[in-house]
This record gives C-alpha cells, structure tokens and sequence, in this order.
C-alpha cells in the first residue's frame, strides 16, 4: 500500500505558535492496493487505456490482445467474433460484469455491438479468470473476456456526473452517447448510458482478379441503424453490495456480403433486438464465509431477409428467431484457514429457441453447471485447483430427435511460484480440461439422423510462463512489464459440416483432431523523460502453429488451420504532454491460408495497420472538454481480415468528449 499525505499552510516569518489554532487547507489522503499477479495469464485495458485506443467496440479493443484472431466481415456493419489461441469463437465466453453473454444458437457473441462509451475496462483469461470465488458457469470456457461497465464513484460534495459524446467521420457516421451517473444516497447511486449509431457504411475498395482486371469499386450494404440504452443501480450494504441491470439494443443492418465474381451489391437485411436484465449480489459473512448470487433474463430476436429479387445470389429467405435464457446461480465461499479457501457453486441455465423455419424442431436446453474449487497461499507458492460437473438435457418438438443427455466433468490445476522477494518474478503453470456442448444449430437447423450421435467437442490447455514487473524508484522510469507465455492446445472431436445429396441439407459430424503449439509475448512500460511529459509502449506478439492432425492419408494432413496466421503482433505508442495526447497503434497479421491444404491456391496475403490520433483536453472549473482525431488506416492499406471481405482504406473520426 501507497499511503501519501499532502497539506500546505502559510504562517508568515515568524515561527508557528504551539498553543494557538490555524487553519490550514484540506488534506488529501490517496492509497493504492498492492498489485499481486493474476496466476493465470491476463491482459487488461482499462480506464484512460481504452480512451486513448483508436476503437469503436470492444472488438476493435481486443485486436490488441495477443493471441488473438478476430474476424471482421467487412466494415463497421460487418459481424465481428473473437478466436482466441485458435480453439474457436464457441470456446470463448463473454462476461458482462460478471455474467456470461449466453448464445445457444450459434454459440458466438457479435463483440461489434459493444461500444467501448460505458466499458471501464476489457480483459482477457486464458483459461479461467485467476478467482475461484465466481459462479459456475464461468469456469466453463476454455478462454474468457470480461466486460467491466462503470460503477459510479462520487466525492462528499458530488451528487451528479454527465458525460455527452459525438462522434463522426466516414462513411456518414453520426455517433452520439451520454452517459449520467447519480447519486440517489450514500449507498445508492445509479447510471444511465445512451447511445445511437448510424452509418452508411459505404467506401472504396480494390478489387483484382488473378491474371484479370484490377479495378476500383464501392462497398455497399453496409449500413447500421442502432441503438443501445442500459440503466444500473448499484446499492452498498454492510461488507458487500448489489447491482441490477438492464439492456436493450436494437439495429437494422445490411450485410456487405463477399465479392466473389465481380459481384459488389448485396442486398440482405437482419433486425436485432437484444434485452437482458441481470441482478448480482455479494456479501461477506465475516471471515470465514461469502455468499454471492447472481440471475439473469435474456430475450434476444433476430430477422433475416434475403430476397433473390434484389440480390439473384442468395436464396430467398424470410426468418424470424426468438431466443430466451434464464439463468441463475449461487456461489459459496469458505476460508477456514487464512492460507487456504474454497468454493462451492451451482447454476442453472434454460434456453429456448423458436423460429419460423419448415419442421424447426424447437430445442429447449437444461442445464445444471456444479463446481467445487480450492485455492491455497503459502506466499510464494500458489496453488488453485477446481472441477466442474455439467449436465445437458436437450427437448425438441415432434418434429425433432432430441440429442442424448450429456454429463460431463473437466478439472483444471494452476500453480504460480514467485522465487524472490524483493523482485516481483512470477513463474505460473495451468492445465484444464473443458468442453463444449454443439449449438443449437449444429445439431437442430436441419433435423438428421445424426443428431444423437453428435459428440461434445473437448479440449485440453497447457501452459507454463512468467510475468515480472519493475517498479524503479526512478522519475523517469515509471514501470515496466514483460510476460511469456507457452502453450499447448489439443482439440479433439472437433465438430464440422459435412455435405449431404442436397447442397441446402448438411450433416454435422465429429472429425477433426487439432492440435496448437503457440508463445504470447507482452512488452509494456512507462516513461517520463522530461517533467509532464509521459511516453508509454505496449507490444505484443503471438507465434501459432495450428495444424490438422485429422487423418495421415489426406493433404491437409499437418497444415495450418484456416485464417490463423503463424506471426501476429500489435504495438501502442503514446505520449502526452499537459493537455496534449499523441497516440499511435500498429497491427501485423502475417500469412494465412483458406483451407487446411496449404497450397498457393489458398494462400492468403499479411496484412498491417496504422493508426493515428491526436488529442487536445480543455478545462473551465468542473467541466472538461476533450477534442480528438483520428487517422485510420493511415498508409491506406488494402487488405482483408476473412477472404472476400475488404476492408476501409484510410478513414477519418472527430470526437468531441464533454465530462461535468
């Protein structure tokens, strides 16, 4: 702990007299808790991190995260999911202030919808978060990203905070939010935050076709209509607290489509309403025991349009779904020892899905999630341990077979050691096992003999690596960090599609082995090298090797898995100085191919980024005014993140950030 006492007083020549009264000014008292190390690996962006980010969403905010794939499909209406250390966009869980975003449908969250505006921080586990203390169902994803809303902090004199946001630039952008944050009393305050974006989504691109022509065209259908408002109200009681919440976010969108056969006009729509209202609940029963609760409502609706009419490429299509979860869960914490506790959790989770299509099948899901969990702190060993017992029950229609119940256990053991006292080196280890049940889609969009017999996909996590901190009692050296991480992921019964007589009919089997050796490395410090100048640099790199260990008789056999690139890397450079801000962010994507067979013919370009922008903040007494532009793609790069989705070349955004 930093503790830090600042005062002044004016007493005039003479020296102050011991047995009179003065008044000096306020004393400012500031702590800041010990850092200890997350003993599984992490990266975190928060706060003033995030701001100075050239990002619209979450999406654009992970790309910076390593070990990270994202696929954009084009632009900003494009869908945007996460893969992280090339296990797959269903094997990461999305948490949103503690509780999973749930999609039994297609078992992947569209991160693009999630504006960074009332996000404090972004962070990601390998594996499971570093607590034991946490419900159930969040030891269930082989990796996990935790959405952290702000929580309102008020001074004694603060009643009221208001933050208004405008952004625009290309493509038509108007973007403004407003986030207001209230005290109600000294132990209730409660937020608001707003937000509306419209874009028409249209910009230039380069179109080439192999030994053909090599043109300029327009992407279109690309344009977003949506709005997103959530309130929290967040209550302190005696050694705990508890905060409910409630979202809502509705959009029109058209989908930019592939390019394929110089076609560069779609025509599909989708509708979404999403809407969730969550509760969580948390008090510590003196030292030995803490109860926490959480339960969560989600309705989520989604209409699809594509109409031959206007777009002979697709296949009409009018369907509506409607998706809905409960979910609740109870967390038992005990600590006997102070060296020693453990957890003891049990959720359950119903979702249901309706839609408009011929012979839907309906699925309704159970599922009962119990975790048992241990951790021990001998000071500088550390040792957790836990394991997870999920039950599936799956119930369709008459027009359906039901998949077979599924019971499953997966443990995982994580070990951190820190050899020396005075230098704050962390050697940590983990291994998990985990699995995944298939989607709703997967086993019920067609109905097929196959669906009892349709396997959970599993797979097994090692990693061993070390995290070492310096904090220099030098001015101008103001920390420095560097991790590594090795890992080793084994996927087997990995579940693909399979095409059948019919080319709309495709049967879902277990098939694929993958196996991933890859190294993750972090490099971050901070530096003042003149006073009020402070300069930071953040680099991360990822080596993969993904490969198919499917079947030794086949030429994809030991090739490199689709999309996921062996080298991959990002860095942050950013300076500030009074009230100016520089910021400048790189991105590297290396060679990829379009298919396990790694031949020329599905060879796929790297790919890299710049970013550029400049800040200016203004004061008068409590209000702040904040100017920034954006550059980016700065060398306007022509590139695609998935194969017949371009990318915007370079693309400009003010912002006009108001805080009192």
């Amino acid at each position: 702990m930093m503790l830090c006492i600042i005062y002044s007083a004016s007493f005039g020549q003479t020296a102050p007299d011991s047995l009179k009264t003065y008044q000096i000014s306020p004393v400012t008292v500031t702590t800041r808790n010990p850092v200890r190390n997350d003993i599984i690996p992490a990266q975190r962006l928060s706060g003033i991190q995030l701001e100075k980010l050239n990002s619209h969403t979450v999406a654009d905010a992970i790309r910076f995260f390593s070990g990270i794939q994202i696929k954009d499909y084009g632009g900003i209406g494009g869908l945007k999911t996460v893969n992280i250390r090339s296990m797959g966009s269903e094997h990461v869980g999305v948490f949103y202030d503690g509780i999973e975003i749930g999609n039994a449908q297609n078992g992947t969250v569209d991160l693009g919808r999630f504006s960074l505006d009332n996000i404090e921080a972004v962070t990601l586990y390998n594996g499971q978060k570093s607590s034991i203390f946490q419900p159930a169902k969040n030891f269930a994803s082989a990796s996990s990203i935790y959405l952290e809303t702000k929580t309102p902090l008020f001074t004694d004199n603060e009643y009221y905070h208001l933050k208004a946001t405008f952004k625009t630039g290309s493509f038509g952008t108007a973007n403004p939010s407003l986030l207001w944050e209230q005290k109600i009393n000294s132990d209730i305050s409660m937020s608001v935050s707003t937000e509306y974006l419209f874009t028409t989504g249209k910009y230039k691109f380069r179109y080439k076709v192999r030994d053909g022509y090599d043109t300029t065209a327009v992407r279109h259908n690309g344009d977003v209509n949506a709005f997103r408002a959530e309130t929290g109200l967040f209550g302190r009681i005696d050694n705990g607290y508890w905060k409910t919440k409630v979202y809502l976010y509705r959009s029109e969108r058209g989908f930019p489509g592939a390019v394929v056969r110089g076609n560069f006009t779609h025509e599909e729509r989708q509708w979404d309403t999403n809407v969730f209202t969550q509760s969580s609940f948390r008090k510590n029963f003196g030292k030995f025991y803490s109860l926490m609760l959480n339960g969560k409502y989600a309705y989520d609706y989604l209409h699809y349009l594509a109409d031959p009419q206007k777009d002979p490429s697709v296949m009409y299509a009018d369907n509506h779904y409607k998706q809905q979860e409960f979910y609740l869960s109870a967390a038992n914490r005990f600590s006997p020892i102070s060296w020693w506790e453990f957890t003891f959790s049990a959720d359950y989770l119903l979702n249901k899905l309706n839609a408009d299509l011929r012979d839907f099948s309906t699925p309704l899901r159970q599922s009962g999630l119990i975790s048992f969990a241990t951790a021990f702190d001998f000071g500088p060993i550390n040792i957790q341990a836990s394991l997870l017992g999920t039950y599936v029950h799956d119930r369709v229609n008459n027009n359906g077979k039901a998949a077979k119940d599924r019971y499953k256990h997966s443990p995982a053991v994580v070990f951190s050691y820190t050899p020396f006292s005075r230098a704050d080196l962390t050697f940590r280890a983990f291994y998990k096992d985990i699995f995944r049940m298939p989607t709703f889609n997967e086993l019920y969009y067609v109905p097929t003999l196959t669906v009892s017999t349709l396997k959970p996909e599993t797979v097994k996590q090692y990693d061993a690596g070390f995290l070492y901190r310096l904090s220099p009692a030098r001015v101008w050296l103001r920390s420095l960090e560097v991790q590594a991480d090795a890992y080793y992921n084994q996927i087997n019964d990995k579940i693909i599609a399979v095409p059948t007589n019919s080319f709309f009919r495709w049967s879902m089997r277990n098939l694929d082995k993958v196996e991933i050796k890859g190294i993750d490395i972090v490099f971050k410090t901070v530096f003042q090298p003149v006073r009020e100048l402070d300069l930071g640099i953040k680099i991360n790199y990822t080596f993969q090797k993904a490969q198919d260990m499917s079947d030794k008789d086949r030429d994809n056999y030991k090739g490199q898995i689709p999309y996921i690139p062996m080298h991959s890397g990002t860095a942050l450079f950013n300076g500030s100085y009074k009230s100016w801000e520089l910021n400048y962010s790189f991105i590297y994507t290396g060679e990829r191919y379009m298919s396990s067979t790694n031949t020329p013919d599905n060879y796929i370009l790297p790919w890299y980024t710049s970013d550029l922008s400049f800040s200016k903040s203004l004061r008068w007494n409590r209000y702040r005014l904040k100017i920034t532009a954006e550059i980016n793609n700065l060398l306007n790069q022509q590139y695609e993140v998935v194969p017949n989705y371009p990318m915007p070349g370079t693309n400009f955004r003010f912002i006009f950030n108001l805080t009192f």
